[in-house]
């Protein structure tokens, strides 16, 4: 059977990578997306590997995008992410990337989406279905096309960039409708073989579980493969997700929290130490604000995620969580929030109204500055069973 060509773009949005696509070259019903994107990613390959596809083996490499006109009046166009199985068959459509988030106004400038504004600086309002939440981008051009070439620097990524300024508007409630979905800073969940473990469960611009590092006898600086090979603690946070996604709402059972295993993200934080990144940059206290190690769908993260870094932005401002307390020495005031991670220091942004007699706190934006790149453009094969 032939191979079906697709249309379709394949760029690094941040600490990720993924193939985009045109929403008119996809079927209309999305039922059928899944085939195409299991066979463009090289999906369910029980050597991790993903060599008969576009991914790269891990979560972070493993992603989908549909980018296509825009269905509300605040949007210039939508924009649904998938997350897409190493080992498994899994298209995930729960949460959004927040990372590739950083690649869709560069997209939609250099496709023709949205006509490129004169005076050189792009505005990109991007409706992400996934959450139902916008999404503003700004960066500028080089001529007519986004500008690739730039002076910041991203740790986890080589080289520098243009940088890409996102503002999650009102992130919280993405998927649960509430910034704190039980309606408490900290939860107590009866994890088996571990008892009462105290956890943050916070929805902003994606649903995550915040624990202390120290509950389950780590430091919260452990490197990626640390935590790769120590199944008991694996199994101890696959535990305590599962266990979160119930208590928001997420799942109907820990049996359904198995299955939908991208949300809620997972993560381990603790006080400002020291640290050794991956490039073996020797960081100290002063150097952050917070230190955490995040996992999703199984895997620890090289990178802390951009909207489990944006979650956790918006935990360290809301009294009373484990990650503000982790952060105490950070100022009400402060312009950014220093998350130290295994690839070094992620800087974003948040404000949060607090609690008052009359309202529960609101997270008015949380926002962070990335970079992104066009890597190729052309069609991407697919078997002729999979497209249908």
């Amino acid at each position: 059977m032939k191979q079906v060509r697709i249309p379709a773009v394949f760029m690094r949005g941040g600490t990720s990578k993924a193939v985009m696509f045109h929403a008119r070259d996809l079927p209309r019903e999305r039922d059928a997306w899944a085939p195409i994107f299991r066979a463009a990613i090289g999906a369910d390959d029980p050597s991790g590997r993903q060599l008969d596809g576009m991914g790269g083996g891990v979560s972070s490499l493993s992603k989908v995008c549909v980018i296509g006109p825009p269905s509300r009046s605040d949007a210039d166009v939508d924009y649904t992410f998938a997350q897409i199985g190493v080992t498994d068959d899994a298209v995930d459509y729960a949460g959004n990337c927040g990372n590739m988030s950083s690649a869709i106004g560069p997209f939609a400038i250099d496709e023709g989406l949205v006509p490129p504004p004169a005076d050189g600086r792009a505005i990109v309002r991007i409706h992400n279905t996934n959450t139902q939440k916008i999404i503003v981008a700004r960066f500028p051009l080089d001529g007519s096309e986004a500008a690739v070439d730039g002076t910041m620097a991203l740790d986890g990524v080589a080289g520098t960039g243009a940088p890409i300024r996102l503002e999650f508007m009102a992130p919280g409630g993405a998927r649960t409708g509430k910034l704190l979905p039980t309606g408490r800073p900290i939860d107590e969940l009866n994890i088996p073989g571990l008892g009462h473990i105290a956890a943050s469960l916070v929805d902003a611009a994606n649903p995550c579980v915040f624990v202390a590092a120290e509950a389950l006898g780590c430091s919260g600086i452990e490197m990626p493969a640390a935590i790769e090979v120590n199944a008991t603690l694996q199994a101890n946070l696959e535990a305590i997700r599962s266990a979160a996604s119930v208590a928001m709402g997420l799942a109907r059972d820990l049996d359904e929290a198995a299955r939908i295993k991208s949300v809620p993200k997972v993560a381990m934080v603790a006080a400002p130490r020291e640290a050794i990144t991956f490039a073996g940059v020797k960081l100290g206290p002063a150097d952050m604000d917070i230190s955490v190690r995040m996992i999703s769908v199984g895997q620890a993260h090289r990178a802390v995620p951009l909207t489990g870094a944006l979650c956790l932005a918006v935990a360290t401002r809301l009294a009373g969580t484990i990650p503000a307390a982790c952060a105490k020495g950070l100022s009400a005031d402060a312009s950014a929030i220093r998350i130290a991670q295994p690839s070094g220091i992620t800087h974003v942004d948040a404000r949060v109204m607090p609690e008052t007699a009359n309202s529960p706190a609101h997270a008015e934006y949380a926002a962070v500055y990335r970079t992104s790149r066009r890597l190729f453009e052309g069609r991407v094969l697919v078997r002729g069973a999979a497209a249908g």
